[in-house]
Order: structure tokens, then C-alpha cells, then sequence
């Protein structure tokens, strides 16, 4: 996971953008203008610079035919890139709009276009660039431009209040827009950073239990040879008699095959229904996802109980790789901050299945509280918390995907701190860290509901 944070944030944000997109969003503004130029000049005889206008759009004709020619389809625009490609086509806008009246062009309005872009694959360095240039040259273009002049030569200008209205509504757009949509992407882009990862950790973890069913399926396909092996040994044992040298090696043959088999039946424990492989006691499912963090220093204690009405006898459980891969997150945290010691109760019901983590540490910060679940969380750590953790980077990540991966088998979360008075998740006052609560409905977990665990079946033949 750490490996896949590097690769994620070592990515330029405006790596996924095509060159071709933004050269066809060009081809797009350059008809527009092409077209507002053209309506201007005949239509409402408007006395414009044609000649400047014309090479204005002229030059954003030239960059699109030069990017087509030199670059491949398929190139993806670096940040320098992009940024380049974003601030040609702010100032050639503005230009543009500094020959036709400035502000008191409607189409000033248009300039939010480059910020917009910007907000949404740049870096906040170019954004911030990209904003402050936009600014300023709204702030110009106030002030400095080529009036639009009518056929009788009169000036067209809005009165100077609507000016500064204007003015300052596109100043405010800016901002606004820049930071809505920087925002929303950035959410967004973390949101699905965060599945891909949670999917792959999915991956890893059913990979590792269909091994476990690869093993019992190879321990049973491969009886019937073994036996036919050792069947045909023994024939050829009673056969060689008068030819001892031939007799040693059948049997021989037959001793191999006997061991084959004895390493096949350890191997391949979990039976020719794999049913072991799809179900244990919630003791032994939890036990096997707090196994990789019970050598860290920290001591795991184990406590489970019936709940009101629950029975004494605790249920077998569904044994998904997202129930354990999700456990094991959830312990790694508590095991990652309890100071000496971390609990791991569960309880059942007849109506609810639970397991509740806990530990002595500092607990979760309260701030944040509310966002725990949320990907790529940060806050500024202490020195003491460097120290100690050189190698923590606070996002989130791990209890996003335990949270994703737990709620997908119909469990609830529920996560607070043993300091806090108000909490009831539990009254020991030595257990004052971190709390995290998972509860399912016992009918989507309980291994022996009608439903739950499917035909049994026989194991298909592995291919090779």
C-alpha cells in the first residue's frame, strides 16, 4: 500500500489530460470567435479591427496546426505542458477582448474558461499562476481597450457602475469557480485513487483464499492417480519376484507414492468441499486477521461473550477476504497507536454479530472524527509523532478501505474515542484510546442462515 501511495502521489495531476482534447476545445473557441467576429462585423456593423482580430485568432490556428503536426495523438500533456497550453489561450483571449471593448464585451465572461481547466488538472502552484493572471488581466482590461465603435462611429459602453459590477463579478467567478472546481475534482480524483486501491486489496486477499482452495481441490483431483499408481506397483512387486532387482525399484515406486499421498492429505486438510475454506468461528476469523500484528510489541488480548439472548455457542461465520482483510486494517491501526496493549471483543446476538476494537493510546483526533472512513485524511503531525512513526503519512487510506471492505458485507462502523464522556461503547477507563465498532446482522454473516454458504458441490478438475 505504501508502494502504491508513491506511484499515486508521484503522478501529475494534468497527466491525464490528451493533448487532443484541448486541441479540439480550441478548434471549439476558435469557430466561436470566428463566428462572433463575423456576426459583429455584418451583421451589426461594428467597426473592429479586423486585421488584428483576425491574427488574434490566427495564432490559436497556428498552435493547433503545429501541436497536430509535431505531437502524437495519444500525448499526454506533462503539468508544464499544460500549463503552457492553458495561459497561451488566457492571453490570447484577452487580447482578443481588448480589441473588441474590453469589459464592456459580453463575452469577457469567457475568461473563466482557462481558470476552470486549470482548477481541474493543474497543480495548485498553476491554478494559483493561472487565477492571478486572469485577475489581472480583468482588472486591465477595465481600464485599457479599444472601444467597439458602431457604424456612425458611436461608442458602445455600459455606464461605469455596471462596469465595476461587472468587474467585480468576474473577479468573484474566479475565485469561486477556481476553488469549487479544484475542490470537486480533487474529491473526486481521491475518491477513485482510494477504490483502486481498495480493489486491489481486495485482489491480494482473494488470491490468497482461492490458493487455499487451489490446495484441497489438487489433494483431491490427484487421489485417484496416486491410488491407481500404487495399485499398479503392487501388482508388478507380486510379479517380479524372480527379478529382485526390477522388485526394488516397484517398490520404490510405490513408497514415493505413498508419501505423495501423506503430503497431499496435510496439504489438502480443508476436505473435498472446501466448506472449511467458506466458514470458521468468529474467534477463528478474527485471530487470523490480527496473526500478522501479534509479534509488534503490543499485547492483543481476545475477549468474546453472547449478548442478551445470543447463546453460549458462538456462530460460524462467513470467511470473505473482505471481512478479514477489513479486520486486519482496523487491528493494524489500533496496534499502530495503543500505547501497551489493544482489545478485540466480540459478541453476538440473534439479531447482530459484533466486533469491537480498542486500545490505550491517544485515540482518534477529535476533529476529525467525523471524517474517519474518508480517503487521503491529512493533519500536521507532531514532532513526537515523526519520531515515532517516521514512515506514517496520516491519510486515511487503510481505514477507507477497511471501512469500504466491511461495508460491503452489510457491516455498520462506528468510531469514537474512550475519553470521550459522552461515548457508550464501553466504561473502562484503562481502555481509553481508540474505538472502532463493527456490527453486522447476524442473517448476512452467521455461516449456518439458509442462503449464506451455496451448494457445496465437487471440485472441478484443474487445468493445465
Amino acid at each position: 500500500m505504501q508502494d502504491f501511495n508513491l506511484a499515486l502521489y508521484g503522478q501529475e495531476r494534468s497527466s491525464f489530460i490528451r493533448l487532443r482534447t484541448l486541441i479540439l476545445l480550441r478548434w471549439a473557441a476558435i469557430v466561436g470567435q470566428l463566428v462572433a467576429l463575423t456576426v459583429a462585423q455584418r451583421m451589426y456593423h461594428l467597426q473592429l479591427e479586423l486585421g488584428l482580430c483576425y491574427l488574434a485568432v490566427g495564432i490559436s490556428v497556428i498552435g493547433n496546426l503545429v501541436a497536430i503536426c509535431v505531437f502524437p495523438e495519444n500525448k499526454r500533456l506533462s503539468e508544464y505542458e499544460n500549463f503552457l497550453m492553458v495561459l497561451f489561450d488566457l492571453l490570447q483571449l484577452a487580447f482578443l477582448l481588448y480589441l473588441t471593448g474590453g469589459l464592456h464585451n459580453p463575452f469577457a465572461l469567457l475568461l473563466l474558461g482557462p481558470v476552470t481547466i486549470s482548477a481541474s488538472v493543474m497543480s495548485l502552484r498553476s491554478t494559483m499562476i493561472i487565477g492571478g493572471t486572469a485577475v489581472i488581466l480583468v482588472t486591465l482590461l477595465a481600464e485599457f481597450h479599444l472601444p467597439l465603435r458602431t457604424e456612425q462611429g458611436f461608442i458602445l459602453r455600459v455606464p461605469d457602475v455596471f462596469l465595476f459590477g461587472t468587474w467585480a463579478a468576474i473577479i468573484i467567478a474566479i475565485v469561486f469557480m477556481g476553488i469549487y472546481t479544484r475542490r470537486i475534482s480533487s474529491e473526486v480524483i481521491s475518491m477513485s485513487d482510494a477504490l483502486s486501491a481498495t480493489q486491489m486489496a481486495l485482489s491480494r486477499e482473494q488470491k490468497l483464499t482461492d490458493l487455499g482452495g487451489v490446495v484441497a481441490a489438487a489433494a483431491h483431483e490427484m487421489g485417484t492417480p496416486l491410488a491407481t499408481i500404487k495399485l499398479t506397483s503392487s501388482e508388478l512387486i507380486e510379479e517380479l519376484d524372480d527379478r529382485p532387482d526390477l522388485r526394488e525399484d516397484a517398490a520404490l515406486i510405490r513408497e514415493q507414492a505413498d508419501r505423495c499421498r501423506d503430503i497431499l492429505r496435510d496439504m489438502g486438510r480443508a476436505g473435498k468441499s472446501d466448506t472449511l475454506l467458506r466458514q470458521a468461528p468468529l474467534s477463528a476469523v478474527i485471530q487470523e486477521a490480527a496473526e500478522p500484528h501479534m509479534g509488534r510489541g503490543k499485547a492483543i488480548h481476545f475477549e468474546e461473550g453472547p449478548g442478551d439472548g445470543g447463546g453460549y455457542q458462538q456462530p460460524s461465520i462467513l470467511r470473505k477476504p473482505e471481512v478479514i482483510h477489513g479486520l486486519r486494517n482496523l487491528i493494524q491501526n489500533a496496534v499502530d497507536f495503543a500505547c501497551e496493549n489493544v482489545w478485540v471483543e466480540a459478541m453476538w446476538t440473534d439479531d447482530v454479530i459484533s466486533v469491537r476494537i480498542l486500545d490505550d493510546g491517544r485515540g482518534y483526533p477529535p476533529h476529525l472524527l467525523g471524517r474517519i472512513g474518508d480517503p487521503f485524511v491529512r493533519r500536521r503531525r507532531s514532532e513526537v509523532e515523526r519520531r515515532q512513526r517516521p514512515e506514517y503519512e496520516g491519510m486515511g487510506l487503510g481505514l477507507f478501505i477497511a471501512k469500504t471492505l466491511l461495508e460491503r458485507t452489510g457491516a455498520e462502523l462506528r468510531f469514537a474515542n474512550g475519553a470521550d464522556p459522552y461515548q457508550t461503547l464501553t466504561t473502562d477507563k484503562a481502555r481509553s484510546g481508540a474505538i472502532v465498532e463493527v456490527i453486522w446482522p447476524r442473517a448476512k454473516m452467521d455461516a449456518h442462515y439458509a442462503g449464506n454458504l451455496g451448494p457445496v458441490g465437487l471440485n472441478q478438475p484443474i487445468e493445465i
